[in-house]
C-alpha cells in the first residue's frame, strides 16, 4: 500500500516540479487528516523535507505541501527517548517541529534517510540525539535498505541462536 501511495504522491506533487521523493512516513494529527513527512531530492541537488498533506476530491487523491524545509537548515532531530519505543521526534529548525509518526519503526526510517541524504549531499555535521545507533548508522552489521526489518531481523537471529544453543548435547 505505501509503495502505492510513494508513487502516486511522487507522479503527481514531485516529478511535476523535478524533485526525487526519496522517504516519506505517515504522521499522526489531532484532525482527522492525513499528513506524510517526506524527504525529496530537488533537481538542484538540495534535500527537502515536506509535510504534505493528503485528501480526497471525488475519487481524486491530491497532495498539498502545508511545510516545507531544507535538510541544510535542520540543526538536529531529536527521538526523544532512545531506549522505549515511542513514535515521537523533534526537528530543530528555525523553530523545534513536533512529529508523531505512524510507528516507532517508521520514525526511525525517516531519521536514517535524513543521514544518508545529508551524507550524499549536505556533507555537514547532522546532530541526532536520542536515537539507537545501533539503528541509525550505516556501518552497523544489521544495517539493510529496509531499515523497517531490522528489529525483526534481528530478533530472529537471537532467537535461532538459542535454538541451537538448545539443541546442542551439554557434555
Amino acid at each position: 500500500m505505501s509503495s502505492l501511495i510513494k508513487e502516486d504522491m511522487e507522479k503527481k506533487l514531485f516529478k511535476p516540479k523535478g524533485h526525487t521523493l526519496y522517504e516519506f512516513i505517515e504522521t499522526k494529527s489531532k484532525s482527522k487528516e492525513r499528513y506524510y513527512l517526506c524527504a525529496s531530492v530537488t533537481k538542484h541537488e538540495e534535500v527537502q523535507i515536506s509535510l504534505v498533506k493528503h485528501y480526497r476530491v471525488c475519487l481524486d487523491e491530491k497532495y498539498e505541501v502545508s511545510q516545507m524545509w531544507l535538510l541544510k537548515d535542520l540543526e538536529f532531530i531529536d527521538g526523544k527517548e532512545a531506549d522505549t519505543d515511542n513514535p515521537y521526534f523533534d526537528m530543530m529548525f528555525e523553530e523545534i517541529y513536533n512529529v508523531e509518526a505512524y510507528s516507532c519503526a517508521s520514525k526511525y526510517a525517516f531519521a536514517r534517510s535524513l543521514i544518508k541524504l545529508n551524507t550524499l549531499y549536505t556533507k555537514r555535521d547532522l546532530k541526532v540525539v536520542n536515537y539507537d545507533t545501533a539503528y541509525t548508522e550505516e556501518g552497523v552489521i544489521w544495517s539493510s535498505n529496509n531499515g523497517d526489518c531490522l528489529v525483526l531481523m534481528r530478533i530472529c537471529f537471537y532467537a535461532s541462536n538459542l535454538l541451537c544453543l538448545s539443541l546442542c548435547p551439554m557434555p
